[in-house]
């Protein structure tokens, strides 16, 4: 076996572990809440500080991991959140989870950004959406089984229990991490000359200081951070508010969420896989600015339809089905747009994909603090219409973005 598939099954299993533990926090909303007695506009402060934090810090940790390399900078990150993890269970009240929901965002905020970085080392251009596909299906399969094992463990230990078990297993990944990645194949052991030919371009050199002051002159670096600002809306509902929304909001019994919650996240990790796959092919036959702009432009359009509908039904199976559609047509495009910092960022891709979901969770940020607001005023549909303004706007803007002009020296 290659050695950069034993990374991917590394980076894979990581973002499987940072969904399962982010999305606990709001599968177990309805008991955190009660225990806390927290309203709909506190606990919309509580993810939100989460989603703000891990905004906050995307660009300085994706920065550092392509300036002082991806080992450790990942290892410190999943300890840091794993050890917030633990605390979470230690929460007293509203401020004290206001703290630990932070400082936990941040240490999740720079992994993706990371992980972008390892994959523009390891992976040849073909296969970096096709990687990013892979590890987006696995975050979303954490997000599912957050639903599907973390609610009936919280019904039978208590949701403070949950939080512990979680802690453990990061620790466990940073010791298989460390262990075996290193920065660059050319520093890994064992490696065959045929695999370090296929990644040669992705390694000649040190990593270089990030150029921002060339960045941030470049359109296109604003295009993608806007699409992403408005993208997140979509996404944020679905890591923040989907359980309270589908309990609170439509009446869904504790066994009803687990389904309904846990179906688009499925869905999410099918489409991601597939989302990835059809990028590469399509951009292999037709080009990088039609492979990545086909995918990225229709799903995100068809998204916005879905949340639409979602808002105009009472049905409750219908809710279900709409949702669970959106959620999985929205998430096929984004291997396309991660793997378009790859594109135009080259050896930087770290800290421009860190601006972008930088961006992107800013939008979240205040998504969160809407929902809060917005159903406690006006009912839990409102905020719906919303969200699906936000992704008809992501969806244009992905038209304007060109892949194939890079945006930073390569």
């Amino acid at each position: 076996m290659k050695k950069r598939y034993i990374v991917l099954i590394l980076i894979v299993t990581l973002g499987f572990l940072t969904f399962l533990d982010r999305v606990a926090l709001a599968s177990l909303a309805t008991y955190i809440k009660a225990d806390l007695s927290l309203d709909k506009k506190q606990w919309g402060w509580v993810m939100g500080l989460f989603i703000l934090a891990y905004a906050l810090f995307q660009i300085p940790l994706g920065n550092l991991g392509d300036r002082r390399g991806h080992r450790p900078i990942i290892a410190i990150m999943v300890v840091w959140w794993s050890i917030f993890t633990f605390l979470t269970g230690l929460a007293t009240g509203y401020y004290s989870l206001l703290v630990i929901s932070f400082l936990f965002g941040m240490g999740e905020s720079g992994v993706y950004p990371c992980i972008s970085g390892v994959i523009a080392r390891w992976f040849p251009s073909t296969q970096r959406a096709r990687a990013q596909g892979f590890v987006w299906a696995a975050s979303r399969l954490g997000g599912g089984m957050a639903a599907v094992l973390l609610i009936g463990l919280a019904e039978t230990a208590g949701w403070r229990v949950v939080f512990y078990i979680l802690s453990t297993l990061g620790i466990f990944w940073t010791i298989a991490w460390f262990t075996f990645y290193r920065n660059s194949p050319s520093e890994k052991k064992g490696i065959s000359e045929a695999e370090l030919a296929e990644t040669k371009e992705n390694t000649a050199g040190r990593p270089m200081k990030v150029p921002w002051r060339q960045i941030i002159k470049a359109r296109q670096f604003w295009l993608i951070l806007s699409m992403y600002w408005f993208y997140v809306w979509g996404s944020t509902f679905y890591f923040s508010w989907l359980h309270t929304f589908l309990a609170e909001g439509r009446g869904f019994s504790s066994n009803q969420v687990r389904i309904a919650a846990a179906l688009p996240f499925f869905l999410g990790a099918l489409s991601n896989s597939l989302g990835g796959i059809l990028s590469d092919r399509l951009s292999n036959k037709h080009g990088l600015k039609f492979g990545r702009r086909a995918i990225g432009v229709s799903c995100l359009f068809l998204a916005s339809l879905f949340f639409l509908f979602s808002g105009l039904t009472d049905s409750r199976l219908l809710t279900g089905l709409y949702l669970a559609l959106g959620f999985g047509i929205m998430d096929m495009m984004l291997p396309s747009a991660w793997a378009v910092c790859l594109d135009v960022g080259h050896r930087n891709a770290g800290a421009i994909s860190g601006a972008m979901n930088m961006a992107g969770n800013l939008g979240g940020f205040m998504c969160s603090i809407m929902v809060g607001y917005v159903a406690s005023s006006a009912g839990f549909n409102a905020p719906l219409f919303i969200i699906a303004a936000m992704l008809l706007v992501s969806s244009m803007l992905f038209s304007q973005i060109n892949p194939e002009k890079s945006i930073v020296n390569a």
